[in-house]
């Protein structure tokens, strides 16, 4: 019996000592040193909150060992972050944060970059549009003011929005061809300084993302009109007194039929192996589990589709060609596009 127990204690031993090789060889990996995460746009925007927030909750629960640091690359509507991570094949400590400048950053710049020369690891949520203007403005909704953007003739009213050629920019253009208007669009750096110049009323109306806005929403300095989707949002608790996420129409309800969601993804550079992919593939679906990323999710009103592998791939694939198609009617395509 004596033997018996020593042999099983020997094994027992053993295995334990060939069980970190085993785990290599299975195609565990985890980071040796600080991960780079990129945000290809300025702070205070969408990207950039949810940059800040995943790193904060990966800190806070300990999920990874190595520390991580956020690092702001928006230069060229962030082709500065793009063509690092493109350049950093094989590269496994720096991932990115991507918007739908994915797209439309390479479309309108031609610059040379593609979503396809980085190696897609999750889609976290899609970002909704909501159509803003200050809350002490008499436009109580989407129709009221539109009229009013009509009545005072092209170029009178002002829409911020964060870049040219980018999301906000395409949204604006095609609510002037849905409604016949026309706007003044002033570009700037971030989404949230889109937010404070409607604030300070530099510009009439902007199309920011709710995470972008709902800070003064709740303080009643802005109102949201309408929200570019095709179903209203789902949240609803109340964000004001009176209001909550899903109390505010669709713009198909106020005759604007647009809709538009954009990427909240994450992407790696070329070249990593899989099983490195994998280690960000796991760590997102924690963050995601965690109750502060449920309570970000519903603050910032998120669709919360999240995808992974061929999935997110096919995703992709739709979506740069329904840029294309929008970035083509806008005419924002660079020469030779």
């Amino acid at each position: 019996m004596r033997i018996r127990q020593s042999i099983a204690c020997a094994i027992a031993a053993l295995a334990a000592a060939l069980a970190p090789a085993a785990h290599a060889q299975l195609g565990g990996w985890e980071p040796t040193k600080t991960v780079e995460f990129i945000v290809p746009a300025g702070t205070g925007g969408g990207a950039d909150q949810m940059a800040r927030l995943i790193d904060a909750i990966i800190k806070k629960n300990n999920l990874m060992k190595q520390p991580m640091v956020v690092v702001n690359k928006g230069g060229g509507a962030g082709a500065e972050g793009f063509l690092d991570i493109k350049n950093a094949k094989g590269d496994p400590h720096k991932i990115i944060i991507t918007l739908s400048n994915l797209f439309t950053t390479p479309l309108a710049t031609g610059v040379p970059f593609n979503w396809k020369d980085l190696t897609p690891v999750a889609m976290l949520a899609l970002d909704q549009f909501i159509l803003w203007v200050p809350a002490d403005t008499p436009y109580k909704t989407a129709k009221e003011y539109i009229d009013a953007v009509k009545a005072a003739g092209p170029g009178k009213f002002k829409m911020g929005g964060t870049g040219s050629k980018q999301e906000d920019e395409i949204i604006t253009v095609a609510l002037e061809k849905q409604t016949g208007t026309k706007f003044t669009y002033i570009p700037y750096k971030g989404g949230g300084e889109v937010a404070t110049q409607l604030v300070g009323k530099h510009v009439d109306s902007t199309v920011n993302n709710p995470i972008e806005a709902v800070s003064q929403w709740r303080a009643g300095q802005l109102r949201p009109l309408c929200v570019f989707d095709d179903q209203r949002l789902v949240y609803r608790g109340k964000v004001t007194e009176t209001m909550a996420w899903s109390d505010i129409p669709t713009c198909k309800e106020a005759g604007v039929d647009i809709d538009y969601l954009m990427l909240r993804g994450i992407f790696m550079a070329p070249g990593v192996t899989e099983a490195q992919r994998n280690y960000y593939v796991a760590l997102l679906k924690k963050v995601r589990e965690t109750p502060e990323w449920k309570d970000f999710m519903e603050k910032g009103a998120f669709n919360q589709t999240a995808l992974i592998g061929d999935d997110y791939r096919a995703w992709l694939q739709k979506e740069e060609q329904r840029h294309y198609q929008l970035m083509k009617e806008a005419g924002f395509l660079a020469p030779g596009k």
